[in-house]
C-alpha cells in the first residue's frame, strides 16, 4: 500500500474563496488568536500566583487554560498565514501530525472537564471530606490523567490513518486537517477506519457528557437541602463550567455524531470550537468568578506599583 503513496503535499481550502473576505478573516481572527493566548495566559499566571486561588478548582482552571491555548495553537496560525498565502499548502506529515495535537488536546480538554465536574460534585456534595477526597496528589493523578487520556485517543486516530495510501486527488476539503476530510481522499475504502475512529472519539464524548450530565443532575439535586445562600454560591460556582461544557459539546455534536458533509456551516461550526471557544474560555471563567476578578485586580496593581 506505501507504494500508492505519492501525495506527499495536500492543498488546503479555506471558507471562502474570495482573497478581499479572506483578508478580512485575516483581520478579524488574528485578534482573536491574541487574545486567546493573552487571556488564558493571564489566567494560568493569576492561578500561579495568587495565594487566594490555592484550591483545587483554580489548579485544574490552569491546567484547563493551558490547554486551550495548545488547543487553539494547532489549527489557528496556520489558518490565520494561509488566509494571506496564494497556494496553501501543507505536507502529509504535517496534516497528520496536525491530527495527532488537535485530538490530543480536544480530548484532553474533555477529560479536564470531566475531572472539574468531579471537583464540584465533591466539593457540593461531600464538602467535609472535600480537602481529603480532592488532594494536591489526588489533583495531579488526575490532571495527569487527563493528558494521558488525550495521547492515548490520538496515538490511536494516527495509527488508524497513517497506513493508509493516498494516490491523488490531494485537495483537503477544510481549512485544517482533520481525519474525515482526509479519508476521503485515501486510495482505498475507509469504511473500517471510519467506524474505528468513530468508535474512538464517539465512545470518549457519549461516556464523558453521560457523566458530566448524570453529575450536574446530582449536584443540582443535592443543593435542595441547601440554604438560600448556599445554593447560590455552589451554582455560581457550576455555571461558569456547566456553560463552557454547553458551548464544547454544542459544537462537537452537531459536527461528529451526524453524517459528514461539505457544507461550508460546518466549517463555520468548526471555526467556532476552535478559533473562538477557546477566547470565551477566560471571559465566562473571570466575568462569573469574583475570586478570580479580584486576585486578578492584586495581581495588576502590585505590578503597576512596581512599575511607579
Amino acid at each position: 500500500m506505501a507504494s500508492t503513496n505519492n501525495v506527499t503535499e495536500l492543498i488546503i481550502t479555506v471558507l471562502f474563496q474570495d482573497p478581499e473576505v479572506q483578508r478580512a478573516c485575516f483581520v478579524l481572527f488574528l485578534p482573536v488568536y491574541l487574545a486567546t493566548v493573552v487571556g488564558n495566559g493571564l489566567i494560568i499566571v493569576t492561578v500561579s500566583v495568587s495565594k487566594s486561588l490555592r484550591s483545587p478548582m483554580y489548579f485544574f482552571l490552569g491546567y484547563l487554560s493551558l490547554v486551550e491555548i495548545c488547543y487553539s495553537s494547532t489549527v489557528v496560525p496556520k489558518f490565520i498565514t494561509d488566509l494571506l498565502a496564494k497556494v496553501k499548502t501543507i505536507s502529509l506529515k504535517g496534516c497528520l501530525t496536525q491530527i495527532f495535537f488537535f485530538h490530543f488536546f480536544g480530548v484532553t480538554e474533555i477529560l479536564l472537564l470531566v475531572v472539574m465536574t468531579y471537583d464540584r460534585y465533591v466539593a457540593i456534595c461531600k464538602p467535609l471530606h472535600y480537602m481529603n477526597i480532592i488532594s494536591r496528589q489526588v489533583c495531579n493523578m488526575l490532571v495527569a490523567g487527563s493528558w494521558l487520556g488525550g495521547f492515548i485517543h490520538s496515538i490511536m486516530q494516527v495509527l488508524v490513518t497513517v497506513p493508509l495510501p493516498f494516490c491523488g486527488p490531494n485537495v483537503i476539503d477544510h481549512y485544517f486537517c482533520d481525519l474525515q476530510p482526509l479519508f476521503k481522499l485515501a486510495c482505498t475504502d475507509t469504511f473500517v477506519e471510519g467506524i474505528v475512529v468513530l468508535a474512538n472519539s464517539g465512545l470518549i464524548s457519549v461516556l464523558s457528557l453521560i457523566i458530566l450530565v448524570s453529575s450536574y443532575i446530582i449536584i443540582l439535586s443535592s443543593l435542595r437541602n441547601h440554604s438560600a445562600e448556599g445554593r447560590r454560591k455552589a451554582l455560581s460556582t457550576c455555571a461558569s463550567h456547566i456553560t463552557v461544557v454547553i458551548l464544547f459539546f454544542g459544537p462537537a455534536i452537531f459536527l461528529y455524531m451526524r453524517p459528514s458533509s461539505s457544507f461550508t456551516v460546518d466549517k463555520l461550526v468548526a471555526v467556532f470550537y476552535t478559533v473562538i471557544m477557546p477566547m470565551l474560555n477566560p471571559i465566562i471563567y473571570t466575568l462569573r468568578n469574583a475570586e478570580v476578578k479580584i486576585a486578578m485586580r492584586k495581581l495588576w496593581g502590585r505590578r503597576n506599583s512596581r512599575l511607579e
